[in-house]
């Protein structure tokens, strides 16, 4: 029964279920012979997840703790946008407070590239339909596709000065273009730009190079780039305002957050008379265009203080072009211009000051006893040295000091320059420091941008530079005001103002007082270079010479005017064609002057006395018309 029993349990497990008993024996044996290896890593795996969680907790601190504000405020400057409110910039006025530059409203379009689609075809699309709204040139699309790369949330400009459709247009359909925007601005208006701009300058949008010197500023800003735009930018510019709002992921406005006001700029009251610019300006171009030239200079000072009346430079530019953005071929035109209109001759023009100098050195010579006020030079008509004549533009006799400035004797000159006969001379190296000490050879400190130095020569240069000894000859040439001598414009009218007051050179300046928005007035109080200069008998020496050239000498023809003038008139000669540059200098009223002016014209025949007939026009109006 035993045997029977034991077979009977084994057929039952007989089929499937035999399967399934050898299968559970198989996975028990397998788990008995892999457990003590499993055992083996469990420490391993347990370090190995310790160091991984205390990694992740490490970086969770420092990006929520250490670095948590750094991470806030990015987040928030991605939300949270400051929309630029631009500052007006300061008005311009004349002494008398007539407006010469104000600010008309703008609409500029601009755009953020952070916000712009960057994804290339995206963006190209959108670039696109830009151009069915403001029809840009191929040069302005590329311009603009190179300003929205990137990712910065600093608005660059795309196009400036939109017309009221454009704005229309673009408004409509703003939600379309993600990153672009409008921006509220003013743009610059020049009154009389013609007659200002060289005195004015003008003011244009930023240059990415101009960035590096004034970092505090954005690309949409604009800034001076000429004249007392430039000069006084700190001041005319004003400080910007800010909308602040909330931004989505494509930079549309979600919510307003508030408003910091901008301040506007400081308005700058100049020295300048602006009927005075006006008159100078109008009989200048007519006397050139009658005498068939195109280029000349006025300049107007009061020497009681330094302050610039007038300064004219013709030709002159439209300085609304530049305000506006300049096309290309506008620009071309004006560089290409044979009389180059952008020159400040004024300020930035060298020539030969001729005859003009004669009054210092007269001053010269009488200080360091080279002659005294009774002395008499002949002239015959030149001087002749072995080979080498020295020409005289006339025979002129015997002349003293006086009556030497008044005729422009060159033989007096000559001699008390270089030497002749019983004359010794003072030689360049005297010569130099008495026009350096009227300030010839160094700028002025016009509070313009662009002024020249000038140059007065030396011994010593002409042998570094041109490999030659100094000659005699040469202090003839320098003694009137030729040769290796250039001068400015501005500088030979600073010297003869000296004169005129009694021997103190000033700083001319363009600016008399900066008003600030709030009314707080600051006024630019005239600026001593030097004083005394020599003493009062020589100057009254020197003045009177300059009355005689009037009364009796080269400039006869002002002696008409309702009040006593005095002055010296002077030619330069250039070129090999026997073109002349044409001098007059000259201050009134004699015993009290309130104007110093000079007037230069170039390029006239030899004996061309243009200059003269364009100061008697302008005085004559001044101290008549003008001042009822």
């Amino acid at each position: 029964m035993f045997t029977t029993r034991r077979t009977h349990t084994i057929k039952r497990m007989a089929g499937n279920e035999i399967d399934d008993a050898v299968l559970t024996m198989t996975e028990k044996d397998a788990a008995k012979i892999e457990w003590p290896i499993n055992r083996m890593w469990l420490p391993v795996f347990w370090w190995v997840s310790v160091l991984v969680l205390g990694v992740l907790c490490g970086r969770v601190f420092f990006l929520n703790v250490v670095k948590g504000a750094y991470y806030q405020d990015i987040a928030k400057r991605n939300s949270v946008r400051s929309i630029v409110i631009p500052a007006p910039r300061g008005g311009i006025y004349d002494r008398f407070g007539k407006v010469l530059v104000n600010n008309t409203p703008s609409v500029d379009l601009i755009a953020i590239p952070a916000d712009f689609p960057q994804e290339e075809g995206a963006r190209l699309a959108e670039v696109a339909a830009l151009q069915d709204i403001f029809s840009f040139t191929p040069e302005e699309q590329e311009e603009m596709l190179s300003k929205i790369k990137g990712k910065s949330i600093l608005p660059v400009p795309i196009k400036e000065q939109l017309t009221q459709e454009e704005v229309l247009i673009f408004s409509s359909k703003s939600r379309d273009f993600p990153g672009v925007s409008l921006l509220k601005s003013a743009t610059r208006n020049y009154v009389d730009s013609l007659i200002f701009s060289h005195i004015i300058g003008y003011e244009g949008r930023i240059r990415k190079e101009e960035l590096d010197q004034h970092p505090d500023y954005l690309l949409t800003d604009s800034i001076g780039k000429q004249g007392v735009e430039k000069s006084y930018e700190q001041y005319l510019r004003g400080t910007h305002g800010a909308h602040q709002v909330e931004v989505d992921a494509v930079g549309k406005v979600q919510k307003e957050l508030g408003i910091i006001a901008p301040a506007a700029g400081d308005d700058l009251i100049l020295n300048i008379d602006a009927d005075l610019q006006k008159k100078i300006f109008d009989v200048l171009q007519s006397q050139l265009e009658t005498s068939g030239l195109t280029k000349g200079v006025v300049i107007a000072l009061d020497p009681r203080t330094g302050a610039v009346l007038a300064l004219v430079s013709y030709p002159s530019f439209d300085n609304n072009l530049f305000a506006g953005g300049i096309d290309a071929e506008s620009y071309k035109n004006l560089l290409e211009d044979p009389a180059n209109p952008l020159f400040n001759r004024a300020v930035s023009g060298e020539y030969p000051p001729g005859s003009t100098i004669k009054p210092i050195l007269a001053g010269a010579a009488l200080n360091e006893g080279v002659i005294d006020e009774d002395t008499q030079i002949e002239s015959r008509g030149g001087i002749q040295l072995g080979s080498f004549f020295f020409g005289d533009w006339k025979v002129h006799g015997f002349t003293d000091v006086r009556q030497a400035i008044a005729v422009s004797s060159d033989v007096f000159f000559y001699s008390v320059g270089g030497g002749y006969g019983s004359i010794r001379g003072m030689g360049m190296e005297i010569m130099k420091k008495y026009d350096n000490l009227f300030g010839l050879g160094e700028k002025t400190g016009i509070d313009i941008p662009g002024e020249a130095d000038g140059f007065i020569p030396d011994p010593g240069w002409k042998k570094e530079k041109i490999g030659e000894r100094w000659y005699i000859g040469d202090d003839y040439h320098a003694s009137i005001g030729q040769g290796f001598v250039l001068a400015t414009p501005l500088q030979m009218i600073n010297a003869i103002a000296a004169i005129a007051n009694g021997g103190t050179l000033y700083t001319p300046h363009i600016v008399s007082q900066i008003k600030s928005a709030d009314g707080e007035v600051t006024t630019i109080a005239p600026k001593v270079i030097r004083d005394h200069l020599l003493r009062d008998h020589i100057l009254q020496v020197v003045r009177e010479g300059m009355r005689k050239t009037v009364t009796e000498g080269t400039a006869t023809t002002l002696s008409d005017l309702p009040i006593q003038v005095a002055g010296k008139t002077g030619t330069a000669e250039f070129g090999s064609d026997k073109k002349t540059q044409g001098w007059f200098e000259v201050f009134a009223p004699y015993d009290n002057p309130e104007i110093a002016m000079i007037v230069l014209t170039e390029g006239q025949e030899e004996h061309g006395y243009n200059a003269v007939p364009i100061s008697k026009e302008i005085l004559g109006w001044y101290f008549g018309e003008h001042k009822r």
